[in-house]
């Protein structure tokens, strides 16, 4: 099989670096400053057995490969915000032999959130979910990191919306070969609400810095909270803390790399380049939405989206809201929301 990675950024291109490390064909789609540093330098990956060089196929959209081929695996790896201009573009992309991709390919949603799969099924016959836990940077244009050992990730993935066939275990056994654990599951959504959860935090880091003080862990377990009740109301099931745990363990474990700081999420990495978008909407925005739809109140996931959105636009600086400002701002929004 030959992955195109759609998306070559923090987790698109470690993906990619790490499967062609291990013999398998890869073709990155990026853009801007991004594609021209792939196409004369390669892909640079800061690992923790030193920096890897990937010379591999780079293009900017489907029209610079032709035919697609009937082998091929799409990885959407782009930002939920940006999946639906990148569905679009690809999803009428012809297969050799006939048809489009999207009538042919199966489609890997290697991305936060829960929505994307959903945005892809209405284009894509074959869509499959992926959880990512996959600690990794894009450093600069040509340059991404990722600091997990002895793995780099695990990838539980399975068809959307539930089940698993022989595509899933076929790119799991890849994946696997290519520092990667990767259980293909049936009910992939439920490791993905959970990822949801942890990701619920990314934009308290992303504003405020560091969740290491008492005041930001206590808010962060109040925004959870209300993630917590919110799919509770809607009957979504989740895997426990408990579970995430025993599945991780200690596989994978941050390490320092030279010249690649780790400065947060992806949310922080958002801001810190100022790319104006960010993916709140998605995570933050998921638990608001569902609690509108199920009559469960929440404000601080609310406010912390509507931040998250004015950093971007504004292009504010990652980490410059004093944490208690943010605390402040907390319990105005959680006093307007009580009704009594």
């Amino acid at each position: 099989m030959r992955y195109i990675i759609i998306g070559a950024g923090a987790v698109g291109g470690v993906i990619g670096g790490r499967l062609a490390g291990s013999g398998h064909e890869v073709v990155l789609v990026a853009r801007g400053a991004h594609v021209e540093a792939l196409r004369d330098r390669g892909l640079r990956l800061e690992v923790p057995e030193g920096e890897l060089t990937h010379r591999l196929p780079v293009v900017d959209g489907p029209a610079a490969l032709g035919e697609l081929r009937p082998d091929d695996v799409l990885v959407l790896a782009v930002k939920t915000q940006d999946s639906v201009a990148a569905l679009q573009t690809w999803a009428p992309a012809p297969v050799a032999g006939g048809g489009t991709a999207a009538e042919r390919l199966p489609l890997f949603c290697a991305q936060n959130g829960v929505e994307s799969q959903r945005l892809a099924l209405r284009l894509f016959r074959r869509v499959y979910g992926v959880c990512v836990w996959l600690p990794s940077a894009y450093v600069e244009p040509g340059v991404v990191s990722a600091a997990g050992s002895p793995l780099t990730g695990i990838l539980h993935l399975g068809r959307h919306p539930h089940g698993t066939d022989e595509t899933a275990r076929l790119v799991a056994a890849d994946l696997e070969k290519s520092h990667f654990e990767a259980p293909v599951v049936a009910d992939v959504a439920r490791w993905q609400y959970a990822k949801l959860l942890t990701n619920l935090g990314n934009v308290l880091e992303a504003v405020t810095g560091p969740v290491d003080s008492e005041e930001a862990v206590a808010l962060l377990r109040r925004v959870r909270a209300e993630g917590v009740a919110v799919l509770d109301a809607a009957g979504i099931a989740y895997a426990s803390a408990e579970e995430q745990q025993a599945a991780r363990g200690d596989k994978v474990t941050l390490v320092p790399l030279d010249g690649a700081p780790r400065g947060g999420g992806s949310s922080w990495q958002s801001l810190t380049r100022g790319t104006g978008t960010i993916e709140a909407d998605y995570l933050n925005g998921e638990i608001a939405l569902l609690g509108r739809l199920h009559g469960v109140p929440t404000p601080l996931n609310e406010l912390l989206q509507h931040l998250a959105n004015t950093f971007a636009r504004e292009r504010r600086a990652a980490g410059s809201m004093p944490v208690g400002e943010l605390v402040r701002l907390a319990e105005e929004a959680v006093a307007a929301a009580d009704p009594s």
